[in-house]
């Protein structure tokens, strides 16, 4: 029986509503070589009239401070692009951050980490060690997926030598798409440097960016399948995942044909209306491997001067390049939803933080 089930209604395109439910087991401990231990947690999302679509959440330490909090002494540097004049800032003192405040190069770094620990999970060991190496290919989405070193990551743990296919996907505007008024442009990149024999001998394909609508992963995956046809399994490598988007992935045509597994960070998010595409923790324990983690986070945002709790609409992340190429771009995108939604700056909610 499953730990934790999540019931699932999203009824805003009134001419397709997606009913079902998310399902959730409890969480297992494996060894890291490191030393210590991680956690993954299986699940499944099912959907009415559909097959289900298979997840895995991982829990380290270097996830922990990816979605939740981290704490070490303050870097200037950071607190100059948050918005902190040097002046505010006391010699030696360490601060909690939260995992949007990781930016640029550390995030980067952050990640590999993360991803590194992920690949050590017994999950993963059937899929990569039962299939030769030209049997896996590594298909990044620019630009954020090319940030998440899956191919670095199997190549440290498996010692094996992946092909890596960079795609292209990314929204255009179309009025005529139900509630995201968005559709998706995609290009395969360096796969015609493949010959037929290479194409035929994939059989795994690891597809790296994080899910928020669900609509580029759904026309990706499609277009994979139909580019290598020997195709049998997909693993989906993000980090950052909505329950909505996982659920246009579930009703895909291709799910129950080719087993279609996601392998997500810590916890599932929440698409908030009107963008769907800003996405927030959900305030609810079940949904987290570690729910202390995520009290502390909540601690962290605090209200606004309406009593409101900001964590509930703070933006965890939908897959903001930004994050990783331009981290003053990011912050500026960050300050447009605080001042729109709890009209604060992230600079006055780490200002607060300090001076407690």
């Amino acid at each position: 029986m499953p730990h934790f089930s999540y019931r699932i209604a999203f009824t805003e395109d009134s001419s397709n509503p997606i009913k079902g439910s998310l399902e959730l087991d409890e969480s297992t401990a494996y060894g890291l070589r490191s030393g210590g231990s991680a956690y993954y947690r299986t699940g499944q999302i099912l959907l009415e009239g559909g097959a289900g679509l298979e997840l895995v959440l991982y829990h380290n330490a270097s996830t922990s401070e990816f979605m939740y909090m981290r704490d070490g002494p303050i870097n200037p540097n950071l607190l100059e692009i948050v918005g902190l004049a040097p002046e505010k800032i006391r010699p030696n003192q360490h601060l909690l951050l939260p995992g949007q405040l990781c930016l640029g190069s550390e995030r980067s770094k952050l990640i590999r980490q993360a991803m590194h620990e992920i690949f050590e999970a017994p999950t993963l060991d059937p899929i990569i060690m039962d299939h030769c190496q030209q049997n896996l290919a590594v298909f990044p989405i620019a630009r954020e997926g090319l940030k998440y070193q899956v191919a670095e990551a199997i190549f440290e743990n498996y010692g094996c030598y992946c092909d890596e296919i960079v795609l292209d996907a990314h929204h255009v505007f179309d009025s005529s798409v139900p509630v995201y008024n968005r559709k998706v442009e995609m290009t395969i990149f360096k796969d015609k440097d493949l010959d037929r024999q290479q194409r035929e001998n994939i059989s795994v394909a690891f597809i790296a960016d994080s899910i928020a609508s669900g609509l580029v992963m759904k026309e990706v995956i499609a277009r994979v399948k139909e580019r290598f046809e020997h195709l049998q399994h997909v693993e989906v490598v993000a980090p950052l995942a909505t329950i909505r988007g996982l659920c246009q992935i579930a009703r895909s045509e291709y799910v129950g044909k080719t087993r279609i597994r996601v392998h997500v960070f810590e916890t599932l998010l929440n698409a908030l209306p009107p963008d769907y595409y800003y996405s927030a923790h959900f305030n609810i324990p079940e949904l987290h491997i570690r729910p202390d983690l995520d009290q502390e986070y909540r601690a962290w945002w605090g209200r606004d001067s309406h009593g409101n709790l900001i964590a509930d609409t703070a933006c965890a992340g939908y897959g903001w390049s930004e994050v990783f190429y331009s981290p003053r771009k990011q912050i500026q995108m960050m300050n447009g939803q605080l001042e729109a939604r709890h009209q604060m700056t992230i600079a006055d909610i780490v200002q607060r933080n300090m001076e407690c």
